[in-house]
């Protein structure tokens, strides 16, 4: 929420990134910050291709996550 509201960072709130188009699951954190580190180091087709594999249409998935998280 805090990206969708621009108070994230200021990277979100220059080029207004609002959706969330993918994201991993993870349960151990330093394995979650190493992954990030490492796709950070992709070039930008690499990470395009990740994502429309994910969300081929790049819908926002925050609501569906969000519905699911409020049925728990």
């Amino acid at each position: 929420m805090q990206h969708r509201e621009g108070v994230a960072s200021n990277f979100t709130r220059k080029y207004k990134v609002h959706r969330l188009v993918y994201f991993e699951a993870n349960t151990d954190v330093e394995i979650a910050i190493r992954r990030e580190k490492n796709l950070k180091k992709w070039n930008r087709a690499w990470k395009i291709e990740l994502i429309s594999k994910f969300s081929p249409d790049w819908h926002d998935l925050l609501p569906g996550l969000l519905t699911a998280e409020n049925q728990n």
